[in-house]
């Protein structure tokens, strides 16, 4: 059952070895490892990574970040890697949880804007069927339309659209991200889209108490970062099998 999460962003500044001795955006950084250490005073036994990919699949748990794509040094300090690196959001994930102190079990999962809404929420409910106490590191980017220099340039639907999903988040109704429209989050390029969902469908309908310890888009994309605990006692389920039928 899923006892607790976290929304992280994935801008892979959130690597050190990227921006050096001066951090960029360090409140983001310390934004996100509030929220992770957040989500593991819940004393989870199984943690679950979920981010967006190219491909949706499961990763091996030994697999490692590769940052060569934006520091190509970096990849000659790291021979014969090729063909077992983790996407970016999975990566930063498991530094977020390895330098919170967290050494249990964890699981991998990489999710494709492809997914459908249904497939979003079979894996999570899935994934919060894995152990009694599960917590879900659900890396997901907003929209990056938000600003003149933002990587899609400027979308005027973009600032409602994450202020919708950020509501959602804040009021704990997790079950509403699955009304999240696929084809304006492409648009948008939101890929965070089928993260938030895998995130409702291991809610399962429960209500969930939300702290957001950072919202901005300083590059042009919006970064949310939250922790969420769920409540014990399934009091939205019926509202989820009304939707599910």
């Amino acid at each position: 059952m899923l006892v607790a999460a976290a929304i992280c962003p994935s801008p892979p500044l959130l690597a050190r070895e990227l921006t050096g001795a001066d951090p960029v955006v360090p409140e983001l950084r310390a934004a996100c490892a509030d929220a992770v250490r957040a989500v593991l005073a819940c004393e989870p036994g199984l943690v679950a990574l979920v981010g967006a990919a190219p491909l949706a699949r499961r990763w091996d748990s030994g697999a490692e970040l590769d940052l060569s794509a934006f520091a190509p040094p970096l990849r000659a300090s790291r021979p014969g890697s090729a063909g077992n690196d983790l996407p970016v959001a999975l990566g930063l994930a498991g530094r977020l949880l390895d330098q919170a102190g967290y050494r249990g079990g964890r699981v991998l999962y990489s999710v494709a804007q492809e997914l459908t809404p249904a497939d979003c929420r079979s894996l999570g409910a899935s994934l919060a069927s894995m152990g009694e106490r599960v917590a879900l590191i659900a890396m997901a980017d907003g929209s990056a339309r938000r600003t003149l220099r933002a990587p899609g340039y400027l979308d005027e639907r973009s600032e409602p659209f994450d202020a919708g999903v950020e509501e959602v988040i804040r009021s704990g109704n997790l079950d509403d991200l699955m009304r999240i429209d696929a084809g304006l989050a492409r648009e948008l390029m939101a890929t965070g889209r089928p993260v938030w969902q895998v995130l409702a469908g291991a809610a399962r309908g429960r209500s969930a108490a939300a702290a957001v310890h950072y919202r901005d888009d300083p590059f042009g994309v919006f970064y949310l970062v939250a922790s969420l605990s769920l409540a014990e006692s399934l009091s939205l389920a019926g509202s989820q099998e009304a939707a599910d039928d």
